[in-house]
């Protein structure tokens, strides 16, 4: 994440959700923003700055106004993610872009999550991942960014090993981690994409049958010289 803000510049940068993590902290631009859909009791204090309380799909911001907007997980647990993307879409410049992190469906992880419902529902079992939330498919994404007129810049996956608590088997299965990146990349558990709001130019012609006369059809005046 800061890898990527880092060197985005303008004036206005701001972070929906996840108001525990600082995705802006190495960006450089004068004002940074952090909204919130709500705030956990007792989380103020965990709070990286103070947060606006706002809809993610109703965005206290005038169109066109900022220049980055960070997303990390905020997509997964918002009730209207494609209407969520909309709003970015609005409030962002043209040229403006957007850092987007999140768990892939395809992957070790999500298939423990997908494991942990089946086994609650059989009474015993506990999710890998907090409840609630939805993973949203790395090309599911794309093609939503896409159809906004988006344009993907950066896109990347990581953390190949299976979730699991105890270190030392997270260290038996390092050799995943460089594996994967090379052998299935597509697999990783999270993924990240940079995209930029393209605005193309617009030409409006007026229909065939209102152009004036060619010029080329027009008398043409050529003055006289009297010559001594």
């Amino acid at each position: 994440m800061d890898s990527a803000v880092v060197d985005i510049f303008g004036y206005h940068a701001l972070q929906l959700g996840v108001p525990q993590l600082d995705g802006l902290k190495a960006n450089r631009m004068p004002h940074h923003w952090l909204a919130t859909e709500e705030i956990p009791v007792g989380a103020e204090s965990e709070l990286v700055r103070p947060a606006l309380l706002c809809s993610f799909s109703a965005l206290p911001f005038p169109p066109n106004s900022l220049d980055l907007v960070v997303l990390p997980h905020t997509l997964e647990f918002s009730a209207d993610p494609h209407a969520t993307l909309r709003e970015v879409e609005r409030v962002l410049v043209p040229e403006g872009k957007v850092v987007i992190c999140g768990l892939n469906p395809a992957s070790l992880w999500g298939l423990q999550q997908r494991r942990g419902h089946l086994y609650r529902k059989m009474g015993f079992g506990q999710l890998l991942l907090p409840d609630g939330g939805e993973f949203i498919g790395y090309w599911r994404l794309r093609d939503w960014l896409r159809l906004l007129g988006f344009e993907v810049e950066v896109g990347e996956f990581g953390c190949y090993r299976p979730g699991v608590t105890s270190s030392r088997w997270l260290q038996r299965f390092e050799w995943m981690d460089k594996a994967g990146s090379r052998w299935w990349s597509i697999f990783g558990a999270a993924y990240f994409l940079v995209a930029v709001k393209r605005v193309r130019a617009v030409r409006l012609l007026g229909p065939a049958w209102k152009t004036g006369p060619s010029a080329a059809r027009n008398p043409v005046s050529v003055a006289n010289r009297s010559h001594d």
